[in-house]
């Protein structure tokens, strides 16, 4: 332990002395706008600064995420960012350029800073400490910074070990968290509701049969479903919500003769696909078509990977080795012994862990609470923390591990 003390100083001292670089990295990257299915632009400068900052390798999956290797050891490391972002909304309500980059008073201002390229530009400065460093360690280090996330979460690492066989040991989700340890969310669904009817002239409704009023009949149904469904100690409570409304009609005098209803379900434990779908089929009623979409948009690369629009449920135990690296590296860093703690949205974790397996945890700069908000901005510190926290963590899971054999 004392050589991981000793080892935590040198690694924080490194990544403050490096501040100001960090910023500038995440600064370049909020400046290249990269909504989902565009993110070409932000790919090509990011595989540049892997580059310049000497990792072992760099490359581009057949998706369009970079991927950059430090190490060759026997188990694989990942540590996840997506490089997406949400569009910017209302830019009135902005009181900065949303694409400036700017570092002001402390923080690094614009769109994706908290979602979630402050993870990203901490991950580089992290690989430049470690290449500084001569890491040797037990592990290959897999920097991921993924695509497509913000529209289909888990896509592109579905894509990764289905298509390409990179199934890591465990994987660092980069999301943020406020600094703090997160071992799990809830899983969600999107559910999509069909009402046929018939229809007839606006001026004689009864000759007709109206899918709306079917619709709304089943979104009252949905609010009461929202109330009674239970929770979970570490998870909270599952939930579900009428998100878009859409009907169909010959005209605006006409009854309309179709209606589609859109739910976002979030599952908490014990919840599952198919739970979910007979409660949809309950509140819809036997007439109604049920389906989960499926998301068949094309990357920037011009690929497409068909995926259901379903992302399952995770939860690591609290003293899984993992976990426990986690909170010690916290605690080695700033001296923070708190349990681990849950995302409240959706990470490529549904993916990583939900449907493969692979053991996650979560530590991200930046409070979650600004991730798609306008005036978006991180703090330099927290950038700074977890650069260090990603340059020291591959060395505390190697002590766990070895506690554990």
């Amino acid at each position: 332990m004392k050589g991981l003390k000793e080892r935590a100083e040198r690694i924080r001292s490194m990544a403050e002395k490096r501040g100001d670089e960090t910023a500038d990295l995440l600064s370049q990257l909020v400046r290249i706008p990269s909504p989902s299915g565009d993110e070409g632009a932000v790919v090509s400068r990011i595989r540049t600064l892997l580059l310049e900052s000497g990792f072992d390798e760099v490359r581009v999956d057949g998706l369009g995420s970079v991927i950059g290797r430090i190490g060759n050891g026997k188990r694989v490391l990942a540590f996840d960012a997506h490089i997406d972002t949400v569009e910017t909304g209302d830019t009135d309500a902005w009181e900065f350029d949303p694409f400036c980059g700017d570092v002001r008073d402390g923080f690094v201002l614009g769109r994706g800073s908290v979602d979630q390229k402050g993870g990203a530009a901490a991950m580089i400065a992290a690989g430049r400490v470690l290449k500084e460093l001569g890491y040797e360690g037990p592990f290959t280090l897999l920097f991921t910074f993924t695509v497509m996330e913000e529209d289909c979460d888990g896509l592109c690492w579905n894509y990764l070990i289905e298509e390409e066989g990179v199934v890591p040991d465990y994987a660092l989700i980069t999301e943020p968290t406020n600094l703090a340890v997160t071992r799990g969310h809830r899983g969600r669904m999107e559910i999509e509701l069909l009402f046929k009817g018939v229809s007839a002239h606006g001026s004689a409704p009864e000759r007709g049969d109206n899918a709306v009023y079917k619709a709304c009949r089943a979104a009252l149904g949905v609010e009461e479903l929202n109330g009674r469904l239970e929770g979970d100690d570490f998870l909270g409570k599952g939930s579900v919500a009428v998100t878009r409304v859409e009907s169909s009609s010959p005209s605006l005098c006409a009854v309309p003769d179709g209606c589609m209803m859109h739910l976002d379900r979030r599952l908490t434990s014990g919840e599952t696909r198919d739970s979910a779908l007979q409660e949809a089929r309950a509140v819809a009623g036997p007439e109604a078509e049920i389906f989960i979409p499926v998301y068949k948009t094309k990357s920037y690369r011009g690929k497409v990977f068909p995926m259901e629009k379903y992302y399952p449920t995770w939860v690591m135990e609290e003293d899984h080795p993992l976990v426990r690296a986690g909170t010690g590296t916290a605690g080695l860093l700033f001296r923070k012994d708190k349990p681990a703690g849950r995302w409240v949205f959706s990470t490529n974790g549904v993916a990583l862990c939900g449907k493969h397996g692979v053991p996650c945890l979560g530590f991200g700069p930046g409070n979650e609470a600004l991730a798609h908000a306008p005036n978006e901005r991180v703090p330099v510190s927290d950038l700074v923390t977890a650069s260090a926290f990603y340059g020291l963590f591959p060395s505390v899971l190697e002590h766990t591990l070895e506690g554990e054999e």
